[in-house]
């Protein structure tokens, strides 16, 4: 069945698996398990940096993160507010990452939206989206659709779909026109 020169029939190779689910269950892992087993589970401020460590995250979702993780909410509000007073935590700057991350694939409505439900107030939005004016987002949804349909639409059916596309990316039906229109006459936008 196994060749003879095989590592699996080797018996260095074989004692040197992993110990199985069952074995690790019944405490009989490596010898870093005992420690691990009694190591206390991550404080409130160790998991806030950790995830924070990860990406951005605005004060209201990283508070919805934590709140299962705290007995009172007071010290939650306060390990918040100091993280936003040391410039770890800022809705400012997560604004600014998500538009950054989302602009080359979604429309201004769309990204607007997504602060919204972020928790992030109107200015810090206002502020974030000052770069996408209306010829950027035209440009920016010419070149989705010319990524995703490579052609112009050739019937209704084809130009509703395209329509459907970009409207549900957040594009205005205004911009998504506006498209349509120039990818018929001018198939590179």
């Amino acid at each position: 069945m196994w060749a003879q020169g095989s590592p699996l029939n080797n018996p260095t190779v074989r004692a040197k698996k992993k110990p199985s689910v069952q074995a690790r269950a019944q405490g009989q892992a490596r010898a870093s398990s005992p420690a691990r087993a009694q190591a206390q589970p991550p404080s409130l401020r160790g998991r806030a940096l950790r995830l924070l460590g990860r990406r951005e995250f605005s004060r209201a979702e990283l508070e919805s993160r934590l709140r299962p993780h705290t007995e009172s909410p007071e010290e939650l509000h306060a390990l918040l507010d100091e993280l936003a007073e040391r410039g770890g935590l800022s809705d400012t700057r997560f604004a600014e990452a998500l538009v950054r991350q989302r602009k080359d694939r979604y429309g201004k409505r769309a990204i607007a939206q997504r602060l919204k439900q972020a928790g992030v107030s109107a200015e810090d939005t206002a502020a974030a989206l000052t770069g996408m004016d209306a010829d950027t987002e035209f440009h920016t949804a010419c070149a989705l659709l010319q990524r995703k349909f490579r052609h112009p639409p050739t019937d209704d059916k084809e130009k509703a779909r395209q329509v459907r596309f970009l409207q549900a990316r957040g594009y205005t039906i205004g911009t998504t026109l506006r498209v349509l229109k120039a990818s018929v006459t001018a198939p590179d936008c």
